[in-house]
């Protein structure tokens, strides 16, 4: 068999095909894959909305997407609107992000009828490892900087240092921030809903 002679046609023809195969191949498995993660992402979500509503039985009756903007920039909101067994509203488990010390922070909040806050959890974080971990512990109820049960208009969830109620996450003061700007835009976005028919869930927040 006659070998190939090193030209530039000839490599440039080799390049090519072994890149048309290791894309083939990398199409394959993201198509493979991408429904189990799909589905992962699907799950992770529905026990997050169950936790945040206080671990009890319900059914996301509804979601919505809610656009604000905030110092000039468009965020997006996620509002999962749920009810009981009953088929009586519970509140709703809203998806928020700010911006953290390393990038990203996207919480899911859980609030009751009236807004009040009953649970939380964290998406997706860029902060420094092990920040991330303690806000998911630290302002839950058993928490330091506890936020479980309060509600954002009438409790002013800012850290102390800023002159609110909320002691901030040890030497990680701008991950606070990122995290309590986040909970009260998930609120802000949860009550701006109208009334609505279907779950008679919104519309009874206090101001």
């Amino acid at each position: 068999m006659k070998k190939l002679e090193s030209t530039i046609t000839n490599m440039v023809v080799v390049l090519v095909g072994v890149a048309l195969i290791t894309g083939g191949i990398l199409a394959y498995v993201n198509h493979v894959t991408e429904a189990p993660i799909r589905q992962q992402a699907q799950k992770a979500l529905a026990d997050g909305i169950k936790s945040v509503m206080g671990g009890v039985e319900l059914t996301v009756a509804k979601d919505d997407t809610v656009r604000q903007n905030v110092a000039g920039k468009e965020m997006l909101f996620v509002i999962h609107e749920t009810v009981g067994p009953d088929k009586q509203p519970l509140g709703a488990a809203v998806e928020s992000t700010s911006g953290g010390f390393g990038g990203d922070l996207k919480v899911l909040v859980g609030f009751d009828n009236e807004g009040k806050i009953l649970g939380y959890t964290i998406l997706q974080h860029s902060e420094t490892p092990g920040l991330g971990a303690k806000a998911d512990k630290w302002f839950q109820k058993d928490g330091k900087g506890c936020i479980v049960g309060k509600h954002p208009a009438t409790d002013n969830l800012t850290v102390s240092k800023d002159g609110g109620t909320v002691d901030a996450i040890t030497a990680s003061t701008i991950t606070s921030r990122a995290f309590l700007l986040a909970v009260n835009q998930a609120y802000q976005a949860y009550k701006s809903l109208p009334v609505d028919a279907h779950t008679g869930a919104t519309g009874k927040h206090n101001n």
